[in-house]
């Protein structure tokens, strides 16, 4: 896991060909806006986020995003202990995001 500053996940992002950006907020906060073509799992489902991160291609690397960075953070640490090499926390999140947004 790497925490990354909004310019360096941006950068990484769009060289990576090989790259998933997943949503872990919540989906009142998903209809506020979200990063172009990202996947959302809710983090606060609990096992269910769980279950659902165990089904995606741990060869993939994951930019992860919540309002703030927190949550994102904790995703990231729990794709790691579930085996997954890339998963890239965006420091600051949504909040701070100053590129491009899909409603």
């Amino acid at each position: 896991m790497a925490d990354l500053s909004q310019k360096d996940w941006t950068k990484q992002l769009e060289e990576d060909n090989n790259s998933i950006v997943l949503d872990v907020r919540t989906q009142d906060e998903v209809e506020e806006g979200v990063i172009p073509n990202s996947i959302h799992i809710d983090i606060y489902r609990g096992q269910g986020f769980i279950d659902d991160i165990e089904k995606l291609d741990k060869t993939k690397n994951y930019y992860v995003y919540c309002r703030s960075g927190n949550r994102s953070g904790q995703a990231c640490a729990i794709m790691n202990q579930l085996g997954f090499d890339s998963a890239f926390n965006l420091e600051g999140g949504f909040n701070e995001w100053e590129g491009e947004v899909s409603h």
